[in-house]
């Protein structure tokens, strides 16, 4: 059976990872397999050398009980991860989802997904994890390098979930797009709910009939498509879009523009995963 990638770690976006990773496993026909991985900078291994913090002067006692503080964080950071799993088992199985597997790996989150990807549908996530809290300027430090390395789509929550009734792509007919246009095309996920296919900014006769073309497939595959191009930065335009139609899940890809280019104009990616209120599935 197939299956999606819920990561948590227990924070105030957890039960919306839950309930969005519900909603994708339901309408796939997949299981679900929830991962929390221990941060390294959290747990220092237990036994590790710190004469180089305090001194070589310092006492064997002192020495010992920083030991001993360091067992007892890392003790308390794994019954912490298991009683996150526990409580991710009980929400996804009082939503109907079966089966429900745990997995809990100590390291980086971005090196066990790239372990654990090749088996998965998807990858669920939430925007904000425990150290942003709900600041509004700041995505979660780890999502950022989650969806520029991931292999799978990668299915940002939001902070509470809504029944999502209809969704729209971002259309640029850059590569990523264009894998997102396939996938809503042959996977169950967002089948029968209706389309809004949008292009933004400059848009030329061959711009147009690319996304014409676009709609003509999506509509060959059973949605019912509204197509548009506007004038207008792409931010501005999705923003807005979001808004009026009263979208419920936005569809993009993922950092198509060179490292350099980010750096100097910032990323469209970022600026929609922080600014939109709605859940976003990205391709990479």
């Amino acid at each position: 059976m197939s299956h999606l990638l819920a990561c948590t770690d227990g924070s105030s976006y957890a039960p919306s990872v839950y309930q969005h990773s519900a909603w994708a496993a339901a309408r796939m026909g997949a299981g679900v397999r929830v991962l929390h991985v221990i941060d390294p900078h959290r747990e220092r291994a237990p036994g590790t050398d710190l004469t180089g913090i305090i001194g070589f002067d310092a006492s064997l006692e002192l020495t010992e009980e920083l030991v001993k503080f360091e067992e007892t964080r890392a003790r308390i950071a794994r019954l912490k991860g298991n009683a996150i799993l526990e409580d991710a088992v009980k929400q996804l199985e009082a939503a109907g989802i079966a089966p429900v597997e745990t997995r809990h790996r100590h390291g980086s989150l971005v090196e066990t997904l790239a372990e654990l990807e090749p088996d998965a549908e998807l990858v669920v996530i939430g925007k904000r994890g425990e150290d942003s809290g709900l600041a509004k300027a700041h995505l979660g430090r780890e999502l950022e390098r989650v969806i520029r390395t991931s292999v799978c789509p990668v299915l940002v929550a939001s902070r509470e979930f809504k029944p999502i009734e209809k969704f729209l792509i971002a259309y640029d007919g850059g590569t990523s797009i264009l894998k997102a246009v396939e996938f809503v095309r042959h996977n169950p996920l967002l089948a029968g709910l209706p389309c809004h296919l949008l292009r933004s900014g400059k848009v030329e006769e061959r711009a147009l009939n690319d996304l014409e073309e676009t709609a003509t497939k999506l509509r060959k595959a059973g949605f019912q498509v509204t197509c548009s191009a506007l004038p207008g930065s792409a931010e501005d335009v999705i923003a807005t879009a979001v808004k009026e139609h009263g979208i419920d899940l936005l569809v993009m890809g993922a950092y198509g523009h060179s490292p350099i280019r980010q750096f100097i104009l910032g990323s469209t990616t970022t600026t929609m995963v922080r600014t939109c209120h709605v859940p976003v599935l990205m391709f990479r």
